[in-house]
């Protein structure tokens, strides 16, 4: 039974990105809406993304170009007539010499085994290649799935924000009705009010376009879920920045690399054999018709100076060889500037968002009671209990910035890695 290629790369991609693990379904969350979780998404993905099948099409045209090369020199028939149908004693075909033999050619230099090592490497190269593309379609579905989640975030935090607009606007009206404020502070919260309800209603839309942009990465166009079901503000653990690094050696992205390098050396060794002359032989049986008598025939041939004609070739595939080591280096110097990158803003933003949970929104939110509370007394003025929300809310959008961000970096790690932080 054949394995099909994206069954044999679901295994080590679902243990590669693992931000299922990172981004677990939230518990809290508990609806009768059809709810998309990460893991969901991810096998989906692997089971009908369009993108991925292009590596399954090649690998069958690796296999079967593997099955040309395997093939030994064809023995080949001839016939010859001589002659016949001329002047004199060679009128008709009473003087002909007829000739049938077998000819083929005997290789030298091993080049069947250097063709084959040749495709092999290029279906391990193939398979590579297969690994690094689907990690990189399951990381930008990821990255999207955490767009979708900070926008569900901020939808959270716009119904908080149209509620404590509404909130104020009837303290407003109340201390208006009391001759305690102007009407142009009524028309204020008003707008307010307003704005909440556009804000929300853009965000709603957003998240909308983000569920579309999500379906099509495992072939749909409508999405028949209503929310996505994880948890923006748990993170995996803390690794250091070596320990990630040391990983990178042994991610797709590298072995690539390492592919490609196997792969000039199939064909140095192939440019090699083929400096080797082939002999091709001859054997058959002639018939001279005029006398009715047989005899054998037999030869062979060999090509002159094949060894010079092909040294162009041989030195070719060894640059080319040498060119890929210093492309490795050089991908392994922007891999590691981007790898850093990203650990360090995900430290920082873990760091925040520690800081904005344990201490910047308590103090804030108790602040926001306060002031309301003097606000309603008549102690402060309207600019003051709108300074003490916006402020709030500021925070707590600073919150969920920083906590997608922490998730987005993860991402890239993962990409960049190969392997999962979570686990």
């Amino acid at each position: 039974m054949r394995i099909n290629p994206l069954n044999r790369c679901r295994a080590i991609c679902l243990s590669a990105i693992v931000l299922v693990a990172g981004i677990s379904a939230s518990p809290s969350y508990a609806s009768t809406d059809p709810a998309l979780t990460l893991k969901d998404a991810i096998a989906q993905t692997l089971e009908r993304n369009p993108q991925l099948y292009q590596y399954t099409f090649a690998t069958e045209i690796f296999e079967a170009r593997k099955q040309t090369h395997s093939l030994r020199p064809a023995i080949e028939f001839e016939l010859e007539v001589e002659n016949f149908a001329g002047s004199g004693d060679t009128q008709g075909f009473d003087g002909a010499e007829t000739t049938l033999q077998l000819s083929s050619v005997i290789e030298l230099g091993s080049k069947r085994k250097a063709r084959m090592s040749l495709v092999d490497a290029r279906i391990n190269k193939n398979h590579w290649e297969q690994q690094a593309a689907t990690l990189d379609v399951l990381g930008q579905l990821t990255q999207l799935f955490i767009e979708g989640l900070a926008t569900q975030a901020n939808i959270d935090l716009a119904n908080n924000s149209l509620n404590l607009s509404r909130s104020l606007f009837r303290a407003v009206q109340t201390r208006a009705k009391r001759g305690a404020t102007s009407e142009a502070e009524v028309m204020r919260a008003q707008a307010a009010v307003t704005r909440a309800e556009l804000q929300l209603a853009a965000l709603t839309a957003r998240l909308k376009r983000q569920k579309v942009l999500m379906v099509r990465f495992w072939g749909d166009t409508l999405p028949t879920f209503n929310r996505l079901n994880a948890n923006l503000f748990e993170f995996g653990k803390n690794e250091s920045f070596d320990q990630l690094y040391a990983r990178i050696k042994t991610s797709p992205s590298v072995q690539v690399f390492a592919s490609d390098a196997r792969i000039k050396d199939a064909e140095i060794t192939l440019a090699r054999t083929n400096s080797r002359s082939d002999i091709t032989w001859r054997a058959g049986v002639r018939r001279f018709e005029e006398t009715g008598d047989s005899a054998l025939t037999a030869g062979l041939s060999i090509p002159l100076f094949a060894s010079k004609r092909n040294r162009g070739e041989v030195k070719a595939a060894l640059a080319e060889r040498n060119a890929i080591e210093y492309a490795k280096q050089d991908s392994l110097l922007r891999l590691h500037a981007k790898l850093f990158e990203a650990w360090s803003l995900r430290n920082q933003n873990m760091d925040a968002v520690m800081k904005m949970e344990d201490t910047a929104i308590p103090a804030l939110e108790k602040a926001f009671q306060l002031t309301k509370k003097a606000y309603e007394n008549g102690r402060y003025r309207y600019q003051d209990l709108v300074a003490a929300q916006e402020e709030l809310l500021a925070t707590k959008q600073a919150l969920i910035d920083a906590a997608t961000n922490v998730q987005i970096s993860q991402v890239l790690i993962e990409q960049l890695t190969g392997t999962s932080i979570s686990q």
